[in-house]
């Protein structure tokens, strides 16, 4: 899986979560934290990760993405974590 396709499974889940917000600022540099803005509470930020990871098929402790700042980060650490798990 590339880096690209983990981001368009992270934005879908986004858009589903958060069905107000626009796509168009939904791009690999934004902040997690700034989702807020977007609507996203910390319970929809928890769902959009949880989601994500039931869709890539992979488990990882939800501390881990406790320093990932924002979707490059989280994309970058999804690949990685399923690269290893591939190997």
């Amino acid at each position: 899986m590339t880096k690209k396709e983990i981001f368009e499974v992270i934005k879908n889940i986004i858009n589903e979560v958060l069905e107000d917000a626009p796509p168009e600022l939904i791009t690999m540099d934004i902040k997690l934290k700034d989702l807020k803005e977007l609507g996203a509470n910390s319970l929809d930020r928890m769902d959009i990760t949880i989601m994500t990871m039931e869709e890539l098929d992979i488990k990882i402790p939800m501390l881990e993405f406790a320093y990932i700042e924002n979707l490059r980060g989280l994309v970058d650490f999804l690949f990685e974590k399923i690269k290893a798990r591939n190997l």
